[in-house]
């Protein structure tokens, strides 16, 4: 995974799931499928990673995009419009949000 700096010119996504602990390792499952057979082979992308909160309510997903058009492309392509509605299937709510990095530490 690249490192996390202000100077990089890459489009950062950051994603939260909210769900149940019963449906938590379903999730996890869904999304590391997605990112291992579809989402890591689309133009564009960087690195991914999913962290889960010790109480399973909560999953977080970090990725890098070369452009916000390309994840963008990602999302409206007909496989991940059905994933996504399976993932919203087995969570409360989820929404993914771009950033830009404003600064570092460390």
């Amino acid at each position: 995974m690249p490192k996390i700096s202000p100077d990089n010119s890459y489009q950062t996504v950051i994603t939260t799931f909210e769900m149940t602990p019963g449906t938590c390792q379903d999730l996890l499952d869904a999304l590391t499928d997605a990112y291992e057979n579809f989402i890591s082979k689309q133009p564009g992308f960087i690195a991914a990673g999913l962290h889960v909160n010790d109480a399973q309510t909560r999953i977080a997903n970090y990725s890098q995009w070369a452009r916000r058009e390309d994840f963008m492309a990602m999302l409206r392509t007909e496989e991940m419009r059905e994933r996504n509605r399976e993932i919203n299937e087995l969570c409360r709510s989820f929404e993914p949000v771009m950033y830009e990095v404003a600064a570092t530490f460390g």
